[in-house]
C-alpha cells in the first residue's frame, strides 16, 4: 500500500535506515565490549538482500515477470519482496589476534560507526527530499 502511494524508493529508504540503525547499535555494542574477554563482535547484514529485492543485482536473474490471472495467484513483484527483507545480526566467528579471545578492533569499529552514521544521514536526506517533492506536488507548488 505504501509503495503504491509513494513509490518503491520510500520502502527501500526505510529498510536501509532500519538496517543502518541496527548496524549503529551493533557497532556501539562492539565498542562498549572492546575490553571484554571472549567477546565476539556483532555484524549486521542487509545490503545484498535489499539490493536484490529492489532489483539492483542482476534484475533479469532475480525478478520474474509472471502474470497474475486469477485472484488467488501470488504476486512476485519487488514490492512484496522488499517487505520481506530481513536485517541479520550475527556474531563474527573470525579469529582474534588477542589472547583473551576478543575479536573487536576499535579502529575498524570506529570507521564502521562513522560510515553507518554518514550513510544513514544521506538516506534520511533522500527520504526528506522525496517527501518534500511529494508535498510540493500535493500542494500544487
Amino acid at each position: 500500500m505504501f509503495d503504491r502511494l509513494f513509490g518503491k524508493s520510500t520502502t527501500v529508504f526505510s529498510k536501509a535506515m532500519s538496517g543502518l540503525s541496527a548496524r549503529q547499535r551493533a557497532t556501539a555494542e562492539n565498542i562498549a565490549n572492546v575490553d571484554t574477554p571472549g567477546y565476539k563482535r556483532l555484524e549486521v547484514a542487509f545490503e545484498r538482500e535489499l539490493s536484490r529485492a529492489a532489483g539492483k543485482l542482476d534484475p533479469g536473474r532475480y525478478q520474474l515477470d509472471l502474470a497474475t490471472t486469477q485472484p488467488g495467484h501470488m504476486s512476485l513483484d519487488a514490492a512484496s519482496s522488499l517487505a520481506e527483507v530481513s536485517i541479520r545480526t550475527t556474531h563474527s566467528d573470525e579469529t582474534s589476534l588477542r589472547n583473551d579471545g576478543n575479536n573487536v578492533d576499535i579502529d575498524t569499529e570506529m570507521t564502521k560507526l562513522a560510515q553507518a552514521s554518514f550513510t544513514y544521514g544521506a538516506v534520511a536526506d533522500l527520504m526528506k527530499r522525496k517527501m518534500s517533492g511529494l508535498h510540493s506536488v500535493i500542494r500544487g507548488n
